[in-house]
C-alpha cells in the first residue's frame, strides 16, 4: 500500500490524505530517518514518524506588547524581534506573543499561513533575535512565500560559537534531519534533506569566534546545528551544546571568563542582522538591518575589553 493512503487511514481522521501528502513533500514523515515520496510502497518492519502539530485553537487577540519596527507600509511590517518572545501561539502559550502584538498594531494581517498565526510568514525561534517578516493581506504573503521557497531573500545572521577558525571565511554543506535519539532535536543525518550555510569571521577571540552567517537553505535550527556539527557550537545554546560543554576544556581564567558571560547571556548567541528581498508590490529591493539587542553587544564589549586573541 501506498504510504500517504496507509497513513490517511491510520492517522486521526481530521488528518487527510492531502495533508498527509503535504507533510510528505515539506519532509515531516520519514521511514528509517529518510525521507520519502507518497508513491512509496510500506514493508513490515519499517519505522514511521510523522511530525505533525496537533491543532490548538486558542482566542487570538491582541496585546499591547511593545514592537521595535524596523520596516512598515501598508503590505507587510518587518520588527527586530527580541530574544524571548514567542512567534505564534501554541499549546501552553496563548498569550504573549509576536502574533498577539501584531493583531493589536496592525488593522489587518494576512491569513496564508492559517487563522492561528496570521500574518506569519517565517519564524525564528523564541530565543533567537532580529529581523521577522510579517504580511498584511494574502496576496503580499504569497509572493514572500515564493521568495523564500525560491532562496531569492537573502538571510544574514550574526553568532557568537566556540572555538577558532583557521579561515576567513567558508561553508558548511550536510543534511539535516531530525535526530533519531531526540526528536524534539535535529542532527546532520544521511538522508537528511540538503542544507548550506556559509560563514565569514568577524572577530576573533581567544576562546570564541563572531561570525556572519548566510543560511542558503532554511532548515529548522540550521545554523545551530551545522555549527554544532563542526565542533563549533552556538554560544549560550543549551541544546546543542554551546553552554556548560565547552567550558571544561578551558584553561582556569578562561573559564571563569566563559562562566561569566554565560551568566550575561541566558540564550544563544544567535541574531537575525540582515534581510535583503523584493518588494512584493513596489518590485523595490529592500535592504534591512537591525542592530543586535544589549545582551549579545554586552557579551562583545567584555571579550573586546578583556583584549582577547
Amino acid at each position: 500500500m501506498r504510504i500517504d493512503k496507509f497513513l490517511a487511514s491510520r492517522l486521526p481522521s481530521n488528518i487527510t490524505r492531502n495533508q498527509v501528502q503535504i507533510l510528505l513533500k515539506s519532509g515531516k514523515i520519514t521511514v528509517g530517518e529518510k525521507v520519502i515520496k507518497a508513491s512509496h510502497l510500506i514493508t513490515p518492519g519499517e519505522v514511521i514518524t510523522v511530525d505533525y502539530e496537533i491543532p490548538y485553537a486558542p482566542t487570538l487577540y491582541g496585546e499591547n506588547i511593545p514592537l521595535d519596527i524596523v520596516f512598515e507600509d501598508d503590505y507587510l511590517i518587518v520588527v527586530n524581534k527580541p530574544a524571548g518572545l514567542i512567534v505564534h501561539p501554541g499549546a501552553g502559550n496563548a498569550t504573549g506573543t509576536l502574533v498577539n502584538a501584531l493583531i493589536y498594531h496592525c488593522e489587518h494581517l494576512s491569513n496564508e499561513n492559517g487563522l492561528l498565526r496570521p500574518g506569519i510568514v517565517h519564524r525564528l525561534d523564541k530565543d533567537t533575535s532580529g529581523l521577522l517578516i510579517s504580511a498584511k493581506d494574502n496576496r503580499v504573503h504569497a509572493n514572500l512565500r515564493r521568495q523564500f521557497s525560491e532562496r531569492t531573500i537573502e538571510k544574514y545572521y550574526y553568532t557568537l560559537v566556540w572555538g577558532q577558525f583557521s579561515d576567513d571565511e567558508g561553508e558548511i554543506n550536510a543534511p539535516i534531519g531530525r535526530s533519531p535519539k531526540n526528536r524534539k532535536k535535529f542532527t546532520v543525518l544521511e538522508g537528511g534533506r540538503d542544507s548550506l550555510t556559509r560563514y565569514k569571521v568577524l572577530e576573533r577571540f581567544e576562546f570564541l569566534t563572531l561570525l556572519e552567517v548566510k543560511l542558503e537553505t532554511g532548515r529548522t535550527h540550521q545554523i545551530r546545528v551545522h555549527m554544532t556539527h563542526t565542533n563549533h557550537p552556538v554560544f549560550g545554546d543549551p541544546h546543542y551544546g554551546g553552554r556548560n560543554t565547552k567550558i571544561i576544556t578551558l584553561n582556569a581564567r578562561n573559564r571563569h571568563l566563559a562562566a561569566r558571560l554565560l551568566g550575561m547571556l541566558n540564550r544563544q548567541a544567535l541574531h537575525a542582522r540582515r534581510l535583503i528581498f523584493i518588494h512584493p508590490l513596489t518590485d523595490e529591493s529592500m535592504k534591512l538591518e537591525a542592530p543586535m539587542h544589549d545582551d549579545f553587544n554586552d557579551v562583545l564589549d567584555v571579550l573586546r575589553a578583556e583584549n582577547q586573541f
